[in-house]
């Protein structure tokens, strides 16, 4: 069973995630609590409001412990929700006491203060109200992995968070993505998943399926040097099963440590298309084993007579870095 923390962050702002209101951000702003790095603490640094602090932070209640705070999130990517990060990390003398998650699934873009109304927006309660540790990475499993395109963050009675992680699995419905063509299988923002991999000591393997090109040598996915033999790879759930027609591996930004050549298989394993678990089977080669250069978008139409899939498995030889891996194809 994989941790819930190895999933997709699906409130990342890098995905599209937003904290579109809330109801007090006196000291530090909102937008903070979906910040993709780690909150970080400034000694001694002052705003006109009070001591600067990298998360959300609200004023303190008078009288106290008399209702609480909240925000509302959109998730990047709809999806599964595994389990949420409630990380307090600098916040010592003024986190909040206990947290509670809502969540709901709404069509279309609503306004801010539409999802806010709770006579307009119907929330589910995903985590009741649970005790926070201060400066600490608060942890909180979803047993019942409720879909959902919006969360709603309430702290008791007020404080302040530095970040909120919604882990869980993108969820994609090929049907409604419109005229039957060619869709990157492999994309997060399609479904796909990267569900295990040899190594990441560098690079998570997730960052190989992000939206749009690598930023910088840190948003791919990296393995360390092997000092002995084997080879390492990385394996993708298909978003949807397919026949894949195309494929790209992009070492951008790896200059010194990209692999030297890299492979694809495929496997077909419908009973396990909607988990994390290992396929079953036999693999079949896609792509055969071809040079990669370093910095540089490798495209590959020549591939072996394909049939549809339910996964990928890209290996790297030896080691090295891929900022991007591209699946392109039809649903089955």
């Amino acid at each position: 069973m994989t941790k819930f923390t190895d999933l997709i962050d699906l409130a990342a702002d890098r995905l599209g995630g937003a904290v579109l209101i809330a109801n007090d951000e006196f000291f530090a702003p909102k937008e903070a609590l979906l910040k993709g790095n780690a909150a970080e603490w400034r000694e001694g640094e002052y705003t006109e409001r009070g001591k600067w602090m990298d998360g959300w932070e609200t004023r303190r209640r008078r009288p106290p412990g008399e209702g609480r705070d909240w925000c509302v999130v959109r998730l990047g990517l709809p999806g599964a929700i595994h389990g949420v990060v409630v990380d307090t990390s600098f916040f010592r003398g003024n986190f909040p006491e206990s947290c509670s998650i809502d969540a709901a699934t709404v069509t279309g873009t609503p306004s801010a203060e539409q999802l806010a109304d709770d006579s307009r927006t119907t929330w589910t309660t995903i985590l009741p109200q649970s005790k926070l540790k201060g400066d600490a990475r608060n942890e909180f499993e979803i047993r019942e992995r409720p879909s959902a395109t919006h969360v709603r963050f309430s702290i008791y009675p007020d404080g302040g968070v530095a970040r909120l992680r919604v882990h869980g699995e993108p969820t994609f419905d090929a049907t409604k993505a419109g005229k039957a063509g060619e869709l990157d299988l492999a994309a997060m923002e399609n479904g796909g998943l990267a569900i295990e991999s040899s190594d990441m000591f560098f690079g998570n393997r997730h960052n190989l399926i992000q939206p749009g090109r690598s930023t910088h040598m840190g948003d791919g996915w990296e393995t360390k040097r092997r000092r002995g033999p084997g080879h390492d790879w990385v394996v993708v759930r298909l978003g949807s099963r397919g026949t894949i027609h195309r494929v790209e591996v992009d070492t951008d930004h790896f200059k010194g440590n990209a692999p030297a050549s890299c492979l694809v298989e495929v496997i077909d394993d419908p009973s396990a298309a909607k988990s994390s678990g290992s396929p079953k089977g036999e693999w079949r080669p896609l792509l055969a084993e071809s040079p990669l250069q370093p910095h540089a978008r490798h495209r590959f139409t020549e591939l072996s007579k394909s049939a549809p899939a339910t996964h990928a498995r890209l290996s790297i030889y030896p080691d090295g870095g891929v900022a991007r891996l591209r699946l392109f194809g039809t649903v089955t």
